[in-house]
């Protein structure tokens, strides 16, 4: 369930299908996102499971499964 609101989140903010975004996807190299898009997906996700990602924390979230993978840990 958390893989479809993240897909959700991120599909929706940048415009795509959301069957762009998968597991694997690499944020900057498949799905084209910068820094500042990171930063507001982030700030999206932390109102949707009610947490919060630090700044350190998303700097090593390089794919779409491994920002799953986190909120996952945090979450359950």
């Amino acid at each position: 369930m958390i893989f479809e609101k993240v897909r959700k989140v991120i599909a929706e903010h940048l415009g795509i299908n959301e069957a762009e975004v998968q597991l694997d996807s690499k944020f900057q190299e498949d799905l084209g996102v910068d820094s500042l898009d990171i930063f507001e997906i982030a700030m999206e996700l932390e109102e949707e499971f009610d947490l919060e990602i630090s700044n350190e924390d998303l700097e090593g979230i390089k794919t779409i499964g491994n920002l799953v993978d986190y909120i996952s840990s945090k979450v359950e």
